[in-house]
């Protein structure tokens, strides 16, 4: 099955993913048909650019033939008045400062400029909507945008429908994401990973001051995810990058066990001394992963598990949900607590958790360390567990991610992404359940085409 690495080691923007979406495998014409489909007189250049020694792909969206960043800047300079949304689109691609002038005024004569860039939600999406392209495509494009207006309103305490575009609506921005999606759509990806986030550092310039890395909306559209600050001080992520990140909802961690097939290097615009200022993307094969006999076992679907036992009746809840969380953090299988009864009639918790067997002795250091108790229970159980990877089924809530769980190749647990579902039903103001149900329809729906490659 073909799954996806994406490695953020120097943050991510629109273009970026672009670039390492065709130096992956994606056509150029796919792109180019995409940025046509969209009727906004945008065209595309993709040239061969050395990044501190890495040759990678640099995508540019040019309106009616002119660099639509610049189109974008001088619109700005030539607007009568300004609406809301912070302008950080450009300062990552460019490297120039962005500030925000969010005074509002009254004047009702608007010029085209101002018109343009300050598009709205609903003009967004009857904009990709009325394209000629797959419903995919549209339900991954306008589900960016959404979460795009969410962060935005929820930053200017605004409702989402007053909220308008300023770089994220220009032309750039536009073409980045909707292409984005063709080419997700086009590579197939049945599960998506990612490293952590590389955020940069430094400070950016805002209407209410100056911020420090990353900008505002940015950093609640990255609120969750693994995120870090190295190398560079500069705002390595932009609100667009971030927004397809949160839109694909990939699983994040080290690179999964994978053979891969392709490597895509984009190019952001900056070229730093010594930092490769590129996004690197990774197509494969998902691949069981095998270890000489002197490296740990690799987990399988026939495997053993290290269960580590103890039974508190002395130690707070907010301790024991500390401890359960900050294990599931550094690699356990799982962990569970159980009420008990213990001596004397008093209530206390059995804590369990599981791991691989290579892993024990950090686990034991852990619960010895971080609870109350004198002793733990080990033991080595044996477990038979399903293959377990993931498709995105595109609904008229956006992409679901589903979780199959297989036994030689048959599909016995279709299980919607329940974060994924809770999102997608607060953006829509429709019940979680109606989103879990749309998924599973979508995935039954489509199953014939999925398992034809068995």
């Amino acid at each position: 099955m073909p799954i996806a690495y994406i490695d953020c080691f120097a943050g991510i923007a629109g273009d970026m993913f672009l670039g390492a979406l065709l130096g992956a495998g994606v056509p150029e014409q796919v792109l180019v048909n995409t940025a046509a489909a969209l009727k906004l007189g945008a065209t595309l250049t993709v040239e061969k650019v050395d990044r501190s020694g890495i040759s990678s792909l640099k995508v540019q969206v040019l309106e009616n033939g002119r660099p639509a960043e610049d189109n974008s800047k001088i619109e700005q300079q030539s607007s009568s008045s300004s609406t809301l949304l912070p302008r950080t689109q450009h300062e990552h691609k460019t490297g120039t400062p962005h500030s925000h002038d969010h005074t509002p005024t009254h004047d009702a004569g608007h010029t085209h400029a101002e018109h343009h860039q300050g598009r709205s939600l609903t003009e967004i999406r009857r904009l990709i909507q009325s394209a000629v392209l797959p419903d995919a495509v549209k339900a991954m494009a306008v589900r960016t945008f959404e979460l795009l207006g969410d962060s935005e309103a929820k930053i200017h305490n605004l409702p989402v429908d007053h909220i308008h575009f300023h770089e994220v609506g220009a032309v750039d921005a536009i073409i980045d994401i909707v292409c984005a999606a063709a080419g997700i759509h086009h590579l197939g990806i049945t599960a998506w990973h990612c490293s952590p986030v590389n955020v940069g550092g430094g400070s950016v310039v805002c209407a209410h001051g100056t911020f420090p890395v990353p900008a505002p909306a940015t950093a609640d559209l990255l609120s969750g995810l693994p995120t870090y600050s190295a190398h560079v001080q500069k705002e390595l992520v932009t609100p667009t990058g971030a927004a397809l990140l949160r839109m694909l909802n990939p699983v994040f961690g080290p690179q999964p066990p994978m053979r891969v097939s392709s490597i895509g290097y984009g190019a952001g615009t900056r070229n730093p001394a010594g930092f490769p200022n590129v996004l690197r993307l990774m197509i494969g094969e998902a691949a069981a992963a095998t270890s000489p006999a002197s490296q740990p076992a690799a987990q399988g679907p026939n495997d053993e598990v290290a269960v580590l036992e103890t039974a508190i009746d002395d130690t707070s809840p907010q301790l024991l949900a500390h401890v359960a969380e900050r294990a599931l953090a550094e690699g356990a299988l799982d962990t569970m607590l159980t009420p008990v009864i213990m001596k004397k009639g008093r209530p206390g918790t059995l804590l369990t958790l599981l791991c691989s067997p290579d892993q024990t002795n950090k686990f034991e250091r852990l619960l010895l360390s971080e609870t109350s108790t004198l002793g733990i229970r080990i033991r080595i159980d044996r477990r038979r567990t399903l293959d377990r990877n993931h498709v995105t089924a595109a609904t008229a809530y956006g992409p679901i991610r589903v979780k199959l769980g297989s036994l030689h190749g048959d599909v016995l647990n279709v299980a919607p992404e329940f974060e994924d579902c809770r999102t997608a039903a607060a953006a829509h103001s429709v019940p979680v359940k109606q989103v879990q149900q749309a998924a599973i329809a979508a995935y039954l729906q489509d199953t014939p085409h999925k398992e034809s490659g068995r």
